[in-house]
């Protein structure tokens, strides 16, 4: 696999690339978030290793972003031991798993192999994306429910997209911004709240269904059965 590490510690950083790399493994390793994630946005890796304490951009930050643009490769994240809230933020940014330090090198090879057999719930390649009796055809951009056609604006169908995508996740207002208008959240509009509004009106009302889209207040938007 070609596997990218972003780690700032240089003795784990070579650590996790010789181990890698004698199981066969292909590695790039960076020691900042600003030069890791434009590596994962302009090359393929099979699987991420993200240490969550980077100059930069922390790891945080780091998978979120990536999340927000769509980049699906799994993502492991190194955390610091009993680090409890570290491992819930990173989970809730979009990490797959994680894995404390110190951690024995068997660990996290079978960690990885793990995260290889199955698909980041990010990383979604078929035609239609579903989520209880709606859908949403990728390639004519048309959403359909209950039997009938909706016809949707651009930035509505990419709200919709990344919603189907991220199902049972909260999206903030700022990663909404950021991967729907390619804008830092401002907090003076309220263009999303506008938008959903607009969403809610063509894949819920008049149809009898279960409401699709729910706001959490102070958080954002989820999609998500009641």
């Amino acid at each position: 696999m070609k596997i990218l590490v972003i780690e700032d510690e240089t003795k784990v950083g070579a650590f996790i690339k010789r181990g890698l790399e004698e199981h066969h493994h292909q590695v790039e390793v960076y020691a900042d978030g600003i030069g890791g994630q434009q590596a994962a946005l302009e090359h393929d890796y099979d699987l991420i290793i993200l240490d969550l304490m980077l100059p930069g951009i922390n790891g945080i930050t780091l998978c979120r972003n990536l999340r927000a643009l769509e980049v699906g490769t799994p993502i492991l994240m190194l955390t610091a031991l009993n680090a409890t809230q570290d491992i819930v933020d990173g989970l809730n940014a979009g990490a797959d798993d994680y894995l404390a330090k110190p951690f024995h090198f068997s660990e996290l090879i079978a960690r990885l192999q793990a995260l290889a057999r199955r698909k980041s719930p990010f990383h979604q390649d078929q035609a239609i994306l579903a989520f209880a009796d709606l859908q949403l055809n990728t390639n004519t951009k048309m959403a359909r429910r209950g039997g009938q056609d909706i016809t949707l604006t651009a930035k509505e169908y990419a709200l919709l997209e990344l919603l189907l995508k991220n199902t049972g996740k909260v999206l903030s207002r700022a990663l909404i911004s950021e991967a729907v208008w390619g804008l830092e959240f401002d907090t003076g509009t309220n263009t999303i709240d506008v938008y959903v509004n607009y969403l809610r009106n063509k894949i819920e009302k008049g149809f009898s269904g279960e409401k699709l889209i729910h706001t959490v207040v102070g958080m954002g938007y989820v999609m998500k059965h009641k």
